[in-house]
């Protein structure tokens, strides 16, 4: 019997983008399932542009053809939720410098929680680089066009909330 390699995606994903899709989908190169696993706390006072229920929904649709991926809204501390889904990496993208100091010592303190949990950071493809939930949230709102950088899921959601194109 061969075991499962579980890696959990971690974020807010308000929304996903094509880049957080890119990441995931390059998951499988080292793991047999990916739990996208969307954050949130009862007490977050920072209200995102999509419910919770509606970013996991998203990530659902947009991962339709792909039934290794599973989305799923946690609260807590990752490594009790990646532990109780059987998981035992964490993948992150990291689209420049000044994210890996932050994401590092985060690797670092959930190693020190669960010494069974690594996390695994991937490089964006190029063409997604630059590519942030918050810059296209803010394009939709200003009226343009968010199609080059989120799902066709995603692009549906947004136009009906702003009136994007």
């Amino acid at each position: 019997m061969t075991l499962q390699r579980i890696a959990v995606c971690p974020g807010s994903f308000d929304p996903i983008t094509l880049g957080h899709e890119d990441i995931i989908r390059r998951s499988f190169r080292f793991a047999d399932q990916v739990v996208v696993a969307v954050a949130f706390s009862a007490t977050q006072v920072k209200s995102g542009m999509f419910s919770v229920d509606d970013r996991v929904q998203m990530i659902r649709e947009t991962f339709a053809d792909e039934p290794r991926v599973e989305a799923v809204a946690f609260q807590g501390l990752l490594v009790d939720f990646a532990r109780a889904r059987g998981a035992s990496m964490i993948v992150r993208g990291l689209r420049a410098v000044s994210d890996f100091e932050y994401e590092f010592q985060m690797a670092l303190m959930n190693r020190r929680l669960w010494d069974g949990m690594e996390t695994v950071f991937l490089a964006p493809d190029l063409e997604h680089s630059y590519l942030s939930s918050s810059l296209v949230r803010q394009i939709a709102s200003l009226g343009g066009d968010a199609s080059p950088f989120v799902p066709a899921a995603v692009l549906a959601r947004l136009q009906e909330r702003c009136g994007a194109r």
